[in-house]
């Protein structure tokens, strides 16, 4: 089977995309287990809530799959929220949420348009709610004759 060439700006997006993955994979459990512990807070709890769901789409990432990008999106959101709202809560760790919100927008930026392009690229197509309705409605439809 032949590969499928990535195009220069697809390329881009996956670069970047790996950027913030690989960002996100290395800073949380630096930050968090190393650099500034939580107290109160089990290092399996730590674990489970801000390391593991990265992981999640380790495999499809390492794949190339780019459906796996796309929905890697609703996993990396998690760590857009934390940052933003530890901007507003936490001044004294400035350092570590600017790098969090800079990989958590790296990867949400390429991954929606490495995911995007390379679908394209791949001849994947996402099928529109309309024609959904319309394949529906003529079914419905045909249906309805064949009972008259």
């Amino acid at each position: 089977m032949t590969q499928i060439p990535k195009q220069p700006k697809t390329k881009l997006f996956h670069r970047l995309a790996l950027f913030g993955y690989c960002g996100l994979l290395l800073l949380m459990p630096l930050w968090l287990f190393v650099a500034s512990p939580r107290e109160g807070y089990s290092e399996g709890f730590i674990f489970t809530v801000y390391i593991l769901p990265l992981l999640l789409p380790l495999k499809g990432i390492v794949q190339d799959k780019p459906y796996t990008f796309a929905w890697a999106n609703f996993i990396v959101i998690i760590y857009f929220i934390h940052g933003l709202t530890l901007l507003w809560i936490a001044t004294d760790e400035l350092i570590w949420i600017a790098l969090e919100l800079t990989f958590a927008s790296a990867m949400f930026i390429g991954c929606t348009y490495y995911a995007r392009h390379r679908g394209q690229e791949l001849g994947l197509k996402i099928r529109k709610l309309k024609e959904d309705l319309a394949d529906e409605k003529a079914v419905h439809e045909q249906s309805e004759d064949n009972i008259k």
